[in-house]
């Protein structure tokens, strides 16, 4: 399959801190990848880059072989790691703006989508909680016919129980011929939806691996190899 997704030497420093050191890697396409790497790691600088909202310091970024641009906007579903929509906007008004902004949304399914998380489309932003206005954002993200999603913590702030159901709408809503990339330090929540893992630490990769292969060599849980790996 061909590469969504490549890093090559990406590097962003803010003043004397380096966020992001070197960063070469390559998501294929049809693939759901975890990028996991403890808080502070550099996993949002990264999707941010990817999405163009920051420029590199050096190196670069293709996606689809097409350098972060308005045209490649068009291919990613972002989903940052905070609130977006402004307090007094009701979840309508918000599946609105999408459908007006982003050519490949899908009305109806945001709708369904909505509907099944138990979300009232009158309610405003406002009135929502914490987790039920990620889980507004996450529906409308998914709800797009995109080649590349990126999701930053996207169960971060949804209570245990919901987890399961939140990565079940992931993985039954999302473009099968695109990518998923979520961002977590979740892992044991997560791993059972991932085909490939990165993980990221201090700014740097410290290991690119299929989820199936590593469990394999390891003869551990991706969990299991993370908290070794990041063990204080």
């Amino acid at each position: 399959m061909d590469a969504i997704l490549k890093t090559e030497g990406l590097t962003k420093q803010f003043g004397a801190m380096t966020a992001l050191d070197n960063v070469s890697l390559t998501c294929q396409a049809g693939h759901i990848v975890g990028l996991l790497g403890p808080n502070g790691s550099g996993k949002t600088t990264l999707l941010k880059l990817v999405n163009g909202l920051l420029a590199p310091t050096s190196g670069r970024v293709l996606i689809d072989g097409l350098a972060p641009s308005p045209s490649t906007k068009a291919r990613v579903s972002y989903l940052p790691d905070h609130t977006y929509f402004d307090n007094w906007m009701k979840v309508r008004d918000c599946v609105g703006l999408f459908a007006d902004f982003y050519a490949d949304f899908d009305r109806t399914k945001a709708t369904d989508m909505l509907k099944a998380l138990g979300i009232d489309t009158s309610m405003t932003f406002r009135t929502l909680s914490k987790g039920t206005r990620e889980k507004v954002q996450l529906a409308l993200v998914m709800s797009r016919q995109a080649q590349l999603y990126l999701l930053d913590e996207p169960i971060g702030g949804v209570d245990p129980a919901a987890r399961d159901f939140i990565l079940d709408t992931i993985i039954k809503n999302y473009n099968e011929n695109g990518t998923v990339v979520i961002s977590t330090h979740l892992i044991a929540d997560v791993e059972k939806v991932l085909d490939d893992v990165i993980f990221l630490n201090a700014g740097r990769v410290m290991q690119i691996s299929s989820a199936d292969e590593l469990r394999e060599r390891t003869g551990k849980s991706v969990d299991e190899v993370f908290r070794e790996a990041f063990r204080c």
